[in-house]
């Protein structure tokens, strides 16, 4: 696991000293990605490659980066890890085009099997997580490449222009923004999409020119031909439209003992490390499959990492010892305190690079540190709610679409225009002397706002709308000053899911936006800011494909969540060890809000700091908060999404970021 940097400059004429000066810039802003070594490339025609390591396989020099292959064509800065590239090894060496090994390290591997295999056709056949960067000295092109689900971030984009203009790419934005041609200027447009879904979802950024490389893709670009060129290798959206097209016929068993190989594979591929390793635990299905499995296959006891709270509400420290007892494992847990937890608040906005709100980053950033105190690489059990249907608001949303669907569509657009003949503010002025007599929803004094959000739900004229509606935080355009809301899959940019049913529908929309946007970003942002790897054996591809081609009713049964997946858990964890409510990973910064943080939001609140600044319309803003502040609603996910972007502000500020990138 790594960190990566670098440039194409159409000036080209930079000398190297300067060049390397500015990738050792670069490269400084990501040091807690690899804090084991560091280096820079340049070959004065305008390219430049910075790299920081993490030493997790091949410890010795061997493993430096930027390397070069055999060749001399390929130039690569390589983040992530191929766990079979010992495999890929073994194919080069069969057919007569391996090189002569220098050492044993993946990206050793990656090179050769550009040379002998191409840049495509090397990585469809890695199993892994990765992003990287290869320049070919031959051709002058620049390609950066995604791994299949979006476990590694990479941003670029041009900046400046003419023949000042340079095309800038990086594992995380501060890299970018060492740059002397980066404008950083605030993007309206995804501060609506962050206002929205408490995420900036790919292939945006908070920065206008700078985009997120979609996951399962590889970009090309040159100084000859300036516009990158995107294409995708591989797709969920095909991926699980070809499942339902061919669904696996095997029983329940065939099916249960076919997922735990596959399974077991992909853990012991990554279990693969010359460093200590280890787990998180949270004694729920996903983290206690991977840990079971892992077990069953190390000749000593597994070191697993898990956090609790005070708050029995949050705490699920007690079933993670549980399941370490029962399975063997050398188990350390930290019970935080709020004071703990709080501490890690103002570390956000450097940690995430970019204004990031799911308040689950708390308890993330705690397990990982947690870990990294005695292991420097560790697995986990995300993604395994997306791939077997294991959040409740698919079965909610389903049920919920299903009711609305016997009302004719054209009804229900008509009663959703007629609420929305009002605007949010006079519908508050209306209802309010009524308050004491009406429902218990519509007694806030934000019932304009709800009555605007259940027209929405009525005019949905699909589930995906539906779910759109459920998961959003802000209505963008009632919260931010000039901004357009982009399209996304979610909306306005439709995916081609011909022949999904209405929960595969919504599980497809998490896997490409929600988990690399959010959960994917939230893991990686946190372990790496401690220089922990984190590896994820429910994203091995072949696990993927595998559990798109089983049918709905193995994930889904009776009222169960990912059934089939539990079958396989049960074979090494007693079920009443594991049968419990859904928790969740999370902190209660609703009470923290009211509390210890009070004092902190209301500062980044302020009325007339919010219309100075000029990113947000205050009004909106301030009735949640006082609403909040009352106890009369509880506003903690979409008020977290405001004090994490203003808090975002504010560190870009205080780290000198000049007043026209703020202005946006």
């Amino acid at each position: 696991m790594c960190g990566l940097a670098g440039f194409l400059d159409s000036g080209g004429g930079r000398d190297a000293h300067a060049a390397a000066v500015i990738l050792e810039r670069m490269a400084g802003t990501i040091v807690s990605r690899g804090p084991d070594d560091a280096g820079v490339w340049a070959d004065g025609s305008g390219i430049g490659l910075a790299h920081r390591r993490l030493s997790i396989l091949d410890l010795s020099a061997a493993g430096h980066q930027p390397m070069t292959g055999p060749s001399g064509r390929h130039v690569i800065v390589f983040n992530g890890e191929i766990y079979n590239h010992l495999d890929l090894r073994r194919e080069l060496e069969q057919s007569g085009l391996a090189p002569g090994w220098r050492g044993h390290s993946d990206t050793e591997t990656l090179l050769a099997g550009f040379a002998a295999w191409g840049i495509r056709a090397t990585v469809e056949r890695c199993i892994g997580m990765f992003a990287f960067a290869v320049w070919d000295t031959q051709a002058r092109v620049l390609t950066l490449g995604r791994d299949r689900l979006g476990e590694k971030p990479l941003y670029y984009g041009w900046q400046g222009a003419g023949d000042e203009a340079c095309f800038l790419f990086g594992s995380e934005l501060q890299a970018l923004r060492a740059h002397p041609r980066c404008a950083a200027d605030v993007d309206r447009d995804a501060l609506c999409l962050l206002m929205r879904y408490n995420y900036i979802p790919a292939p945006h950024s908070i920065y206008r020119g700078i985009s997120k490389l979609p996951a399962g893709c590889l970009l090309t670009v040159s100084l000859d031909r300036r516009e990158p060129r995107i294409e995708a290798y591989w797709s969920l959206a095909e991926v699980a439209v070809a499942g339902s097209r061919a669904p696996f016929a095997g029983s329940d068993q065939e099916a249960a003992d076919a997922l735990e190989d596959l399974l077991k594979s992909a853990v012991r591929q990554q279990m693969l490390a010359d460093v200590p390793l280890g787990a998180f635990l949270s004694g729920g299905i996903d983290s206690s499959t991977v840990v079971a499995l892992m077990q069953v296959q190390s000749a000593r006891p597994v070191k697993t990492f898990s956090i609790g709270f005070h708050e029995q509400d949050y705490n699920e420290a007690e079933h993670a010892q549980a399941v370490a007892r029962h399975l063997g494992t050398e188990h350390t847990e930290l019970y935080v305190t709020p004071e703990q937890a709080l501490d890690v608040i103002p570390r956000l906005p450097d940690l995430y690079s970019e204004p990031f709100a799911d308040s689950s980053q708390i308890p993330t950033f705690l397990v990982a540190q947690l870990a990294r105190r005695h292991v420097t690489v560790a697995l986990s059990g995300d993604a395994g709610d997306e791939l077997f249907a294991g959040y409740g608001r698919y079965l909610h949303n389903s049920r919920r679409w299903n009711r609305f669907a016997r009302v004719p569509h054209g009804l229900r657009r008509l009663a959703a225009a007629g609420i929305r003949t009002l605007s949010p503010e006079a519908w508050n002025a209306v209802l309010g002397p009524l308050r004491p007599v009406l429902p218990g929803p519509l007694r806030s004094a934000l019932a304009g706002e709800k009555m605007h959000r259940g027209a929405r739900m009525l005019s949905a004229g699909r589930i995906d709308d539906l779910y759109l509606e459920s998961i959003t935080r802000w209505e963008p355009a009632d919260v931010v000053i000039g901004g357009r809301e982009p399209p996304t899959c979610l909306r306005g940019r439709p995916l081609p899911l011909e022949g999904l049913d209405d929960i595969q529908r919504l599980m497809v929309l998490d896997t490409v936006s929600y988990l690399p946007d959010d959960i994917l970003a939230k893991v990686d942002r946190a372990a790496m800011g401690v220089s922990l790897e984190g590896r994820m054996p429910f994203q091995d591809h072949r696990v993927v494909e595998f559990a798109w081609r089983l049918p709905q009713s193995m994930k889904l049964r009776g009222g169960t969540t990912k059934w089939i997946l539990r079958q396989v858990l049960y074979r090494h964890v007693p079920r009443e060890l594991i049968e419990r409510p859904k928790m969740g990973f999370s902190v209660p910064v609703d009470h923290w809000l009211r509390g210890p943080l009070r004092d902190w939001a209301e500062s980044l609140l302020d009325e007339s700091r919010l219309r100075r600044e000029g990113f947000l319309r205050p009004e909106p803003i301030r009735r949640m908060w006082a609403e909040h502040v009352s106890g009369r609603h509880n506003g903690q996910y979409p008020l977290w999404g405001v004090l994490m972007f203003q808090a975002w502000l504010e560190r870009t500020r205080e780290r000198g970021a000049s007043g026209a990138g703020l202005e946006g």
